[in-house]
């Protein structure tokens, strides 16, 4: 029963499922050094200004960001749209549970959104497909994936 709820805990999230999310327990207190910056990811014509950053080992989009009302991307090699057609199933969720809010054509986080990486975090932000890594970028003008290999030679 341990290895159905561990894998549970996996892929739930996974599925935009936050049912049985359990926090990681800290071992000792995370430096201020350590934690992470908050990462912008803004498109003017979309009306897009969301917010994420990494808590906890997880990539979360913060309450109060803008993003798109309906995912828009339609993919043309097959495994785009799959991929695309699991985002946007991932984006209906969000609206259908109350994560997303809908008005004047606008998505609102009501709440943060834990994702699985930076890319689907910003797939569900802007409607489209995203290279999260590259596109989500702090005040000091460094890109996500910037700051996640710093340190690592």
């Amino acid at each position: 029963m341990d290895y159905f709820v561990s894998q549970l805990e996996i892929v739930l999230p996974v599925l935009g499922v936050n049912a049985i999310r359990v926090p990681v327990p800290k071992a000792e207190p995370v430096p201020e050094a350590a934690e992470s910056p908050v990462f912008h990811l803004r498109n003017g014509k979309l009306g897009v200004d969301a917010m994420a950053r990494q808590i906890d080992g997880e990539f979360t989009m913060l309450a109060g960001s803008t993003v798109v009302a309906e995912w828009h991307g339609v993919g043309k090699a097959d495994s785009t749209v799959k991929a695309y057609a699991s985002y946007r199933a991932q984006h209906q969720r969000l609206i259908a549970d109350g994560a997303i809010g809908v008005e004047e054509g606008r998505g609102r986080v009501t709440r943060s959104i834990p994702f699985t990486s930076p890319s689907t975090a910003g797939a569900v932000a802007l409607g489209r497909s995203c290279n999260g890594r590259r596109e989500w970028i702090a005040d000091d003008g460094a890109t996500f994936g910037h700051w996640e290999s710093r340190g690592v030679e």
